[in-house]
C-alpha cells in the first residue's frame, strides 16, 4: 500500500509551486489520510474519490493564505472535477471536504465517503489517538513510509495565528 498513486501525484505536482515548502509534508499527510481511507473502506470504486478528496482537502490553506479555507478548497476540486468531465463526483468530493473536520458522526448524503474521509482525517491529524477501528501496527506502517515532516506543527502555528488573528472565527474549519 505505499507505493505512489498516479493521480495523486500528478494532482499535487500542479499545486507544488504554491504549497512550496511544506511540499513533502502535505504530500506525506495527503498520503496517509489516502491509506487509512483504504483501510476503512476497501471498495475500489471509492479509491479515486478519496484520492481527489485527499488531494484537496486542506489545498485552499496554500491557495487562500488562510486556515479559512474549507471553500477555496472545495472550489478547487469542484474546478478539476469539472475539467475532467466527473461532474458526477462533484457533490460527494465537496461534502468529503466540507465535513471532514466534522466532530461527530456524518449522516446524510454520500454517507460512506463523507464518513470514511472524516475518520482517516482525524486519524491521521491526531496521529492515531482516534484510530476509529485502525489498527497501530497499520498506522505505523502509512507514517514510516509517508513521515510527519512538520506537518503537525505547521498546522498548529496556523491555527493558533489564525485563533490569534480572528479571535471571534478561531476554528473556522471545524463544523
Amino acid at each position: 500500500m505505499s507505493s505512489a498513486n498516479e493521480l495523486i501525484e500528478s494532482l499535487l505536482l500542479s499545486y507544488k509551486e504554491v504549497i512550496g515548502g511544506q511540499f513533502n509534508a502535505y504530500r506525506n499527510h495527503v498520503y496517509r489520510v489516502y491509506l487509512n481511507c483504504l483501510l476503512i473502506d476497501p471498495t475500489e470504486a471509492n479509491a479515486g474519490k478519496y484520492a481527489v478528496a485527499a488531494v484537496f482537502h486542506d489545498i485552499g490553506i496554500w491557495i487562500k493564505h488562510s486556515f479559512d479555507y474549507i471553500d477555496p478548497s472545495i472550489e478547487q476540486a469542484e474546478y478539476y472535477l469539472t475539467e475532467e468531465g466527473a461532474c458526477d463526483w462533484v457533490e460527494e468530493i465537496a461534502a468529503m471536504i466540507y465535513w471532514h473536520h466534522k466532530t461527530a458522526k456524518y449522516k446524510g448524503n454520500y454517507q460512506l465517503t463523507v464518513e470514511t474521509f472524516r475518520k482517516a482525517d482525524w486519524t491521521d491529524v491526531s496521529f492515531g489517538l482516534f484510530r476509529f477501528g485502525l489498527k497501530p501496527k497499520q498506522l505505523k506502517e502509512n507514517r514510516r513510509n509517508y513521515p510527519g515532516r512538520g506537518f503537525h506543527l505547521f498546522l498548529l502555528k496556523g491555527v493558533s495565528g489564525h485563533a490569534f488573528r480572528h479571535p471571534f472565527y478561531p476554528l473556522p474549519m471545524f463544523k
